[in-house]
């Protein structure tokens, strides 16, 4: 398969660090309400700037990612410098010091790098600036989900940044060409499971954030929608898509489709068994790929031996993928709004800026630069972003994350009935389009 440049490998993996950490700590990131003590580290400034206009409070996770964009910045603006201010790597925490700083009125930061789910949540307790006016900057430029992403009740709230999506890994020396159906994908791997050993399908079926993805990865696949265009009402239950998903994911488990132990699984656990060897096809994020071609002492039973393709859907029509990534907003206490709107608008559609993050191996949202990078696998990530799904950027999105995992997980393990699982799901949707 395509090899990846070598800074660009380098790069993915550390990524993986801080998406894993981001995943594994969704479902506590958004449970403490706004304006409630908790502990944080603090995190720390940059050190880029000695008279800064204004402040980027970003994720740590990505640091030398989000210093390079900045230094682009200040060196463009000598007047205008930015400081950046990294946050714990971790969700609950950076969630937390922000909401701290906006509810004590400190308003240290001008401008917040949102996860693409706090959209809702922070435009609804007005912590941060509408952006509407700045919809034709980016429309068309940025990748339609992640516009999505950063709006709430059709209104521009934030801007997009950096993005992710899903891979479907498959094993080339047992499988001929990657399915595009779950039916098909369910049959190969069955197939090729029973006559080489080893399990058909790994992925994050542990019960947490990642679960929820790929479950609504599986809904929409099948055409379903959580809520109306407007996001005024719960549209879950429409149709059969629920049900298809939910049906798909039981029959899936009770018939050994997956592996033993995939009601316990994050991202790395998958990614191990499937790099031991140990199954035929698996949904994971990019960062797996340098792991599995065997780089830096990685011992890889599958290196030359697996590719990666869009996931299929239920009917084989186009793909998708649940969008991960990063959104720029303005605090509205900002003492410095126009330079920040510039700036968020600046990162969003500066090509340099954007080329910066696809350098790093870290997806930006800018379309044109996925046309610009010359490896295969990239280019195909741009095509499955296109096609990406936004978990919906709800006030209530974590209670909604919750009440998916405490109802569907146990579902799809015959612990529980699907018919009440998926009602209580559809009342969750409802609840989340407001605030606790």
């Amino acid at each position: 398969m395509p090899v990846l440049p070598r800074q660009k490998r380098y790069a993915l993996r550390a990524c993986a660090a801080g998406l894993t950490a981001l995943s594994l700590t969704l479902a506590t990131a958004c449970g403490e309400p706004p304006g409630e003590e908790g502990q944080t580290d603090g995190g720390e400034s940059a050190g880029l700037a000695e008279d800064p206009q204004f402040v980027w409070a970003v994720t740590g996770a990505d640091r030398a990612i989000h210093e390079d964009v900045a230094r682009l910045w200040n060196e463009n603006n000598p007047d205008q410098q930015v400081e950046v201010f990294f946050l714990a790597p971790t969700a609950d925490e950076q969630r937390q010091a922000m909401f701290q700083d906006l509810q004590n009125q400190a308003g240290e930061f001008d401008v917040l790098g949102l996860d693409v789910i706090w959209t809702g949540e922070f435009a609804d307790y007005g912590y941060i600036e509408p952006l509407e006016d700045l919809r034709g900057e980016v429309e068309g430029v940025s990748l339609e989900g992640a516009i999505d992403s950063a709006q709430w009740q059709q209104e521009l709230y934030a801007l997009p940044y950096s993005s992710n999506g899903a891979f479907l890994y498959y094993r080339t020396d047992l499988i001929d060409e990657p399915p595009t159906t779950w039916e098909e994908l369910y049959e190969t791997g069955m197939e090729a499971a029973e006559e080489e050993g080893i399990s058909a399908y790994v992925g994050q079926g542990d019960q947490y954030e990642g679960f929820v993805v790929n479950y609504l990865e599986m809904f929409w696949s099948a055409d379903g929608e959580l809520f109306d265009q407007a996001q005024e009402q719960s549209t879950f239950l429409e149709g059969d898509a629920a049900t298809t998903a939910l049906d798909f994911m039981t029959e899936a488990y009770e018939s050994g489709f997956y592996a033993d132990g995939f009601d316990s699984m994050v991202e790395d656990d998958a990614r191990a068994l499937f790099q031991a060897g140990e199954a035929v096809y698996m949904r994971n994020w990019p960062y797996a790929i340098p792991l599995l071609e065997g780089e830096e002492g990685e011992e890889s039973a599958v290196a030359g031996n697996f590719a990666v393709a869009p996931l299929p859907t239920f009917t084989g029509e186009g793909t998708t993928s649940a969008l991960g990534g990063l959104n720029n907003a303005v605090s509205s206490l900002s003492g410095n709004k126009e330079l920040a709107r510039e700036f968020v608008l600046w990162a969003a559609t500066d090509p340099e800026a954007q080329g910066i993050l696809a350098e790093h191996s870290l997806p930006p949202t800018m379309l044109s630069i996925y046309d610009e990078v010359d490896d295969p696998d990239f280019e195909m990530l741009g095509e499955i972003l296109t096609e990406a799904h936004a978990r919906p950027p709800v006030p209530g999105y974590n209670s909604l994350s919750l009440a998916i995992q405490d109802n569907l997980h146990p579902a799809f393990r015959g612990q529980e009935e699907a018919g009440p699982a998926l009602d209580a799901v559809n009342k969750a949707a409802d609840n989340a389009l407001t605030q606790e």
